[in-house]
């Protein structure tokens, strides 16, 4: 029997002893063991109901995955307030694939994405389509509250939740996750305290324009690694209200401060709750600096690898929306592309190119004129995630294009400035 090092209520202690059964007797064992690990005082109870999970494709090869869901329905245990998901992995109908990829993704490596997907429908996932990175969407619905407890995995969505809505949780992996859910109780410590969430480094910007997200995320990301920003004069370019135009800007930067770095939280000075709350107070004595100007943000986005075999030919495949697109960055990016097509004296994009949003924004896009606009374009529109249309041995090596600092941390696209990328796309000589 295992000796929890931290404080366990009557309740709980009887969970681990095996009152409520042996499967949930193992998952608070393992919760248990995860917190211990990392020193938590006690279990907390997560009070937004509603979990994401980020194991979300059916992969062949995760085998102890799906024993260990058959184990959960059979002891009738699940998730009561229900579970998003992260995207699917494929989508055969708006994506490109060979016929031979199709076989390899479909039949191959996520081969078991039915039966998988069968077992999240017993265990709470709330509903078909529920599958996106940013469940924060409106459109999705799955949008905690300021000082929410939550049992969430996905790294931007976990840093989108804690910087920008104020919600608590930790960068937890497949599989916690749910198993915080079912409980609803997760380890107290880190990100879920007051004193996880003070700020270790102060981030001074001192630039002559507004900064591109995914430079500024990735210049943030690559020097605090896994420590807490807090970020001063960001503002000045954002304001200090979270309109919708913020809000997908700062979920873009997020994102890449969590996968060019581990940031699972960053403060804004006078925009973020926190940051509003109690300004440089979050901040810890013997903070670190870091300022930022021009010259700072062109070394980080020039010291990027260009990883592609022949470095001097044409992109195959352009993939935007990773974190997924919102509805007002769809409707922008539909305008520029049209705009550019028109300017630069085409009538469809040079290079394939993807989209990828939320299925909900799919689905309120489609009723609406830029639908067709994009489609015009000759763009396709998906809700897959593009890390893992990469996972295909045969897909991983084509040349890939984007504006996503995510993507190009997890794969080997070739990362633009969204005006690049849109100049690329939309001119004849685009290369």
């Amino acid at each position: 029997m295992y000796k929890p090092k931290m404080k366990l209520t009557s309740e709980q202690m009887d969970i681990l002893n095996g009152k409520q059964g042996k499967t949930k007797a193992k998952i608070m064992e393992t919760m248990v063991r995860y917190g211990d690990i990392f020193d938590a005082t006690d279990l907390i109870k997560v009070t937004h109901a509603e979990g994401h999970l980020v194991t979300s494709f059916g992969l062949s090869l995760l085998k102890p995955v799906y024993r260990v869901m058959d184990e959960i329905i059979a002891a009738g245990l699940k998730a009561e307030g229900g579970f998003t998901m992260d995207p699917r992995p494929v989508d055969k109908e708006n994506v490109p694939y060979s016929p031979l990829d199709k076989l390899i993704n479909g039949k191959i490596l996520y081969g078991a994405q039915k039966r998988y997907e069968e077992q999240l429908t017993k265990v709470g996932l709330i509903n078909k389509d529920a599958f996106t990175c940013a469940c924060y969407f409106p459109e999705v619905g799955n949008i905690p509250k300021k000082g929410d407890i939550l049992s969430w995995a996905e790294s931007s969505a976990v840093n989108y939740a804690n910087s920008v809505l104020g919600a608590r949780c930790n960068r937890n992996s497949g599989v916690i996750d749910i198993m915080g859910s079912i409980l609803g109780y997760v380890p107290n410590f880190g990100l879920l305290t007051d004193e996880g969430r003070k700020a270790t480094w102060k981030v001074t910007l001192k630039l002559t324009k507004k900064p591109e997200a995914q430079i500024l995320g990735s210049a943030i990301g690559l020097k605090v690694v896994e420590d807490v920003p807090y970020i001063v004069g960001l503002d000045h370019w954002l304001g200090n209200r979270l309109t919708d135009e913020v809000k997908a800007y700062l979920k873009d930067m997020g994102a890449a401060t969590a996968s060019n770095g581990a940031v699972g939280l960053y403060h804004v000075e006078n925009l973020t709750p926190e940051a509003k709350d109690s300004g440089q107070e979050l901040l810890k004595p013997g903070y670190k600096e870091y300022v930022i100007d021009d010259a700072e943000l062109e070394r980080v986005y020039k010291s990027y690898p260009i990883m592609w075999k022949d470095k001097d030919k044409k992109g195959q495949l352009a993939f935007i929306g990773c974190p997924h697109l919102s509805l007002a960055q769809l409707n922008e990016w539909t305008d520029r592309l049209s705009a550019g097509l028109e300017a630069g004296g085409l009538k469809k994009l040079n290079i394939r190119t993807v989209l990828c949003t939320a299925p909900g924004v799919r689905e309120e896009f489609v009723k609406t004129d830029k639908y067709q606009k994009l489609i015009a374009t000759g763009a396709t529109l998906t809700s897959i995630c593009p890390l893992m249309f990469t996972s295909n041995p045969l897909t991983h090596h084509k040349r890939l294009l984007t504006c996503s600092n995510k993507l190009r941390t997890y794969s080997l696209a070739r990362f633009y400035k969204s005006d690049d990328l849109l100049d690329l796309l939309t001119t004849k000589d685009g290369k």
